[in-house]
């Protein structure tokens, strides 16, 4: 913090609060040589004066007839735009519960009546230094979290960026894909946020987690990097032998992201989580037939089932060199066919529930 001495203190402010014309009279001879004193004979007025411009420091009586000095500091204390505002109580009252009583409603110190004017010249000169260090400290710690944000922000394009060339070398050695990284990416940002909309939808899909979950998707088929040209660019059927080294792409995937996780460490987030989720278990069905670990029914990750819905909705839509694409209608009653055997149920139902987006979706990114 910066050092009390140190600080150079600005003409302040100071609003004297006392029912007592002599006291004010007094109070304002001490202070007006080096402060602009503001008068207030009533709780209610300083409140009036408050509200129209806060000082810098209250000097407030306590014992006053209608609303006592401790109400008018509650009151301070509970509208934003006095809370700062340092109250000096200004009493007679000498009990130490008394006390208690002023900095239980949020007051910063007592001055005890009578007073010695170079005891209030005292006090009312630390709470304004205090003030004004904590003011500075404030106007730091803005700046800091503004640059810490910025930062921020900057590590996401890079990460966005990154993504982007990652999904971009996938999508270069399989040029017939089109725009259909784009469209899965939308179609799993809109079946999450219906499951998470539901009554019963999982507590850990927020807002936050699904934006994440949507720009994890594109990696589904980043492994294809590891695939051979010569059957990933076959234009027929693959042969066994051929359909085998296609498969381990969702391995290659995995193993690829979970390199980048460890060496991120705590700052992997999760983005990368989903995206490895996604790349491994994206072809597991929800009877335990998929692959490449045979996972089934909740088993597999959220992230998979949603993505298996999307991707296997938009092949089914998306015409190819090896087959024609379906109609929206004849894909959807493809995926409700293979609800409860390849496709976890809900997800079919949010597919069902959002199917008028979803042909927004395949309309806005076509090939």
């Amino acid at each position: 913090m910066i050092p009390h001495e140190n600080i150079v203190l600005p003409q302040a402010t100071i609003l004297v609060v006392d029912d007592t014309p002599a006291n004010l009279t007094l109070l304002a001879q001490v202070l007006k040589p080096e402060y602009r004193v503001q008068l207030a004979v009533s709780g209610a007025k300083a409140l009036e004066i408050c509200r129209r411009q806060p000082p810098d420091l209250i000097v407030l009586d306590v014992m006053m007839p209608e609303m006592d000095g401790y109400e008018v500091c509650r009151r301070l204390k509970a509208d934003p735009a006095t809370r700062r505002v340092p109250v000096v109580f200004l009493t007679a009252l000498t009990r130490p519960e008394d006390e208690s009583s002023g900095f239980e409603a949020g007051g910063a110190d007592f001055i005890h009546k009578p007073f010695n004017p170079a005891t209030v010249l005292a006090r009312v000169r630390t709470h304004l230094q205090l003030k004004l260090a904590e003011d500075h400290l404030l106007h730091h710690n803005a700046q800091l979290s503004g640059e810490l944000e910025a930062r921020r922000r900057e590590v996401e394009r890079l990460r966005d960026t990154t993504l982007f060339v990652m999904v971009g070398l996938a999508e270069f050695r399989d040029a017939d894909t089109g725009n259909h990284i784009q469209r899965t990416q939308e179609y799993v940002r809109t079946l999450a946020q219906w499951i998470a909309a539901q009554p019963d939808g999982p507590d850990d899909l927020t807002e936050a987690a699904i934006d994440e979950l949507a720009k994890a998707a594109p990696l589904h088929d980043i492994g294809k990097v590891a695939i051979p040209d010569g059957i990933l660019l076959k234009p027929g059927k693959l042969s066994p032998d051929e359909w085998r080294v296609m498969k381990t792409h969702a391995e290659h995937g995995a193993d690829l992201l979970q390199r980048a996780i460890d060496r991120l460490g705590d700052d992997a987030g999760l983005m990368l989580t989903f995206g490895k989720q996604i790349a491994r278990h994206h072809h597991e069905r929800w009877d335990g037939s998929g692959y490449p670990d045979g996972l089934a029914a909740e088993a597999i990750p959220l992230s998979a089932r949603l993505m298996a819905v999307a991707d296997v909705y938009d092949a089914l839509i998306s015409e190819r060199p090896y087959k024609q694409a379906m109609t929206h209608d004849e894909a959807l009653a493809f995926i409700r066919n293979g609800s409860g055997s390849h496709f976890d149920p809900r997800v079919v139902e949010a597919l069902e529930a959002c199917v008028d987006e979803v042909k927004r979706i395949a309309s806005r990114w076509a090939d």
